[in-house]
């Protein structure tokens, strides 16, 4: 797969403009590589979130995964990517069409990813109808928002907690229905919104609500390296791509390609993976253990670790398999005191360990 500089704001991509940093030249945060990459995987997984300390990189590695994901066929003048094989992935414009027998016109275009900005309205983010289109025309006149932009992509949100709460309802409502509804005065329209939800913050800036927090399908985290040399290397690697971009881009081209090779072979093989049904038992049982709510535990730790299976060209998930992606699908998932912080996963690893040895 051949990597390009691409970059969505705004629902415009533009290409080599503003180079960005390649995602194989990332020093350390090991744990947020890992979550991004098993979103891009299986994009069912239902997102990450990604807490740590400022200027630990959380938003340069959301923003270089841009080059890794694959393209996707679309319907031409969709604003909703629409997907020409898949009707539930398809927009009414696009069902029309199809059942007028008009041809499709059908294009290859990267995944996108949207930024979402902190100020923005329900309105920016969900879509508007044209009232006065829709009353005297009777015309449902519809202007796209984010999540429209966002299909079948990935929606970033910088400083997730400091989002107004209804709005965070409103973008995990879309990603787990994988619909978006904007209902105005009698008059409703629907459209596809199925994307990956990439939440970065600092936890001093406060945590999100648990109801909320627990809508995330893997939470990773992450600190600032101690480590001098690698703090060095960082450093070293940060100033020569601000130097020249485009040639420290060009000298990680050859791993930024095996890399977007491997993801994209884990997508095509992941449908094969299989789950022996004694080892699904073992993560439920883990689940009950920890006294976690509800089974989108259970549910994510089957996704996370078949996805992982997958990106090492396996089809057979193993115990290791779970125990890796355990503590990233479980440990926000925890009941706590109200005044602790999220557990670092070692709870959750003990658990594991117990039960799967």
């Amino acid at each position: 797969m051949k990597i390009f500089s691409a970059r969505v704001e705004n629902g415009e991509t533009n290409l080599t403009l503003r180079p960005i940093f390649p995602f194989t030249a990332i020093v350390g945060q090991e744990e947020m590589k890992f979550s991004l990459i098993l979103n891009v995987i299986d994009p069912k997984i239902g997102g990450v979130m990604i807490m740590g300390d400022r200027g630990t990189g959380k938003s340069t590695a959301v923003r270089a995964l841009v080059d890794l994901l694959p393209e996707i066929s679309v319907v031409a003048d969709d604003p909703f990517n629409s997907d020409p094989q898949d009707p539930e992935c398809m927009s009414d414009i696009v069902r029309e069409k199809i059942q007028n027998n008009e041809t499709l016109i059908i294009k290859k275009k990267k995944i996108s990813m949207v930024d979402l900005p902190l100020g923005a309205t329900e309105d920016r983010v969900c879509g508007t109808i044209d009232l006065e289109k829709a009353l005297t025309e009777g015309i449902k006149a519809f202007e796209p928002g984010l999540l429209a932009q966002a299909n079948r992509g990935i929606l970033y949100v910088d400083e997730v907690n400091l989002l107004d709460d209804h709005l965070v309802d409103v973008l995990l409502d879309a990603a787990a229905s994988g619909w978006n509804t904007v209902e105005r005065e009698g008059i409703s329209l629907s459209h596809p919104a199925r994307f990956i939800l990439i939440g970065s913050g600092n936890p001093e800036e406060g945590e999100l609500r648990p109801q909320l927090l627990d809508r995330f399908g893997l939470h990773a985290q992450i600190g600032t390296v101690q480590n001098a040399n690698l703090r060095v290397q960082i450093v070293d690697q940060r100033s020569a791509f601000d130097q020249s971009p485009l040639l420290f881009r060009e000298k990680y081209l050859p791993q930024q390609n095996q890399l977007a090779d491997l993801l994209q072979a884990a997508r095509e093989l992941l449908p094969k993976v299989q789950i022996d049904s004694k080892l699904r038992i073992q993560i439920s049982q883990v689940c009950a253990q920890l006294n976690i709510d509800g089974l989108r535990g259970d549910i994510v730790t089957n996704r996370a670790a078949k996805a992982f299976a997958a990106f090492e060209a396996r089809t057979k998930v193993t115990p290791k398999d779970i125990i890796r992606v355990g503590p990233l699908c479980l440990r926000h998932r925890l009941r706590k005191d109200p005044l602790e912080t999220i557990d670092s996963g070692q709870k959750v690893r003990d658990a594991f360990e117990t039960v799967f040895t």
